[in-house]
């Protein structure tokens, strides 16, 4: 049976992982979450899909995962793009209306934005997004929203998003093959930013980083106007491979080093606290202190946080981004690299999440950095459906069984591997590690969507291991 509703579909391939999430928007106007999953991303590097099959078996599994969840079936999401092929770059353009007499109309503002699709671009390239910045009506300047002036010449200044045509085409053709059709890609720094930046930031000024698995998405926003994008092609990915071939070790290791014990911050580090790292193959253990893991981490981090403020100060934003940088994404967990962010740049950092969109009986496992993005895409989705005054059709699926109640066995969940800490005069620290895990705040909420979110987590360990 076919229903209509503010409901909302994404998928957001990234190179770490690949989310499927439904959602519709309630009563109170929040972004409810129906439907999540998330599995492993083999197929994708830096943004860019690279084997299809393996991206569309993921797209497969994580979608009909989110169909069972939400109980609804979709026809259509909207979906991420990024990548190093990403560039961004400013035109003005104009028309000369028929009269002077005559109100400008939003066809009129669209024919403008139509125009700038025409742009020529570069061979292999195509035009993802034109976002307005302001306009100009008759020679008067700045003007936000020129519907209902009166005038003759209508001008307008344009941030126009650029993108390989070859990687839209193979997003797209994984969408299909798993039945579905892609309504709009949206630039990735654009949806962590619907999700996480607050109105007054946008005015006041302010900087978004969202540092993913393979790259690190800036956007730049002024007096609540896109300014600024850009996609940097390095991200958690390029720490973890770093700590593996600096310790000399597995990749699965280097990457639980990196989130259970890792700091942006050397001289922060405890010199005197070791990990013990089994030896591969009946080798002999390795000893890896915890301030030669965090300075490997710092190196690394340092030279992104170089890269971002190169971009920042191309936007010619620098000296006006009063709300400072919001920093978001699975990499922005890292300890103690809010300081380091602001040592570099000597400006106020926070940590963004995605709860002030959601509804207020959200989990608390999607409120996390690393799925601002999937919620955003989410966001830009409703956003597309109301300028557009459309709704997404969808049909009703097989509702997922409830799950039984049981009031007095308690469910006791296998903890992940800890990795054995030893400090002189304390060998007990293996023990306050594993205990500290296990204290972890949990959603408020026992369902699928927490449980697909610690199987992605799970994929970083191996169960035969005691240590690291």
């Amino acid at each position: 049976m076919a229903t209509k509703g503010k409901y909302v579909a994404a998928v957001d391939i990234g190179t770490t992982k690949i989310v499927s999430l439904v959602g519709r928007l309630n009563e109170q106007g929040k972004l409810e979450v129906l439907g999540m999953s998330q599995t492993a991303s083999i197929g994708i590097r830096r943004g860019v899909v690279l084997n299809i099959d393996e991206t569309v078996n993921a797209i497969q599994t994580t979608t009909a995962e989110a169909v069972k969840q939400s109980g609804v079936k979709f026809p259509e999401v909207f979906v991420g793009i990024a990548g190093q092929h990403i560039k961004s770059v400013r035109n003005r353009g104009y028309i000369n209306r028929d009269s002077y007499d005559d109100e400008i109309t939003r066809d009129d503002l669209q024919k403008l934005i139509n125009d700038m699709y025409k742009i020529p671009v570069d061979v292999g390239e195509e035009i993802i997004h034109v976002l307005p910045q302001n306009y100009i009506v008759d020679n008067e300047n700045g003007v936000k929203n020129p519907v209902g002036m009166f005038g003759k010449r209508l001008e307008g200044n344009f941030h126009i998003v650029i993108g390989q045509i070859t990687s839209a085409r193979n997003i797209g053709k994984c969408i299909n093959r798993v039945g579905l059709d892609v309504k709009q890609l949206v630039l990735e720094p654009l949806a962590s930013s619907a999700a996480v930046l607050t109105d007054d930031e946008k005015e006041a000024g302010v900087a978004l980083i969202d540092i993913g698995g393979g790259t690190t998405d800036v956007a730049v926003y002024y007096d609540d106007v896109i300014r600024h994008t850009a996609v940097i092609p390095f991200g958690g990915n390029v720490i973890t491979r770093d700590i593996k071939e600096g310790c000399a070790i597995l990749q699965r290791q280097a990457e639980s080093l990196k989130i259970q014990f890792g700091s942006a911050l050397g001289d922060l580090a405890q010199e005197d606290k070791v990990v013990t790292i089994p030896g591969i193959s009946g080798r002999e253990p390795k000893e890896i202190s915890f301030r030669s893991l965090a300075y490997i981490i710092q190196s690394r981090m340092e030279e992104i946080i170089d890269a971002v403020s190169y971009e920042i100060e191309n936007s010619g934003y620098l000296d006006k981004l009063s709300a400072g940088i919001v920093l978001t994404g699975g990499g922005s967990l890292l300890k103690h690299l809010s300081q380091l962010v602001k040592f570099k740049t000597g400006m106020d950092v926070r940590l963004g999440f995605p709860g002030e969109n959601l509804a207020a009986d959200t989990i608390e496992a999607v409120n996390q950095p690393m799925l601002a993005t999937s919620v955003g895409l989410l966001l830009k989705g409703l956003e597309y459906y109301d300028e557009h005054q459309e709704e997404m059709q969808v049909e009703e699926a097989v509702a997922p069984p409830k799950p039984e109640k049981k009031a007095t066995k308690e469910v006791v969940q296998k903890a992940d591997p800890v990795a054995e800490v030893m400090e002189e005069g304390n060998p007990s620290l293996a023990a306050e590690a594993e205990k500290s895990q296990k204290n972890k705040k949990g959603g408020t909420r026992v369902g699928k969507i927490v449980e697909n979110l610690k199987n992605s987590l799970s994929d970083l360990f191996d169960d035969g291991d005691t240590q690291l």
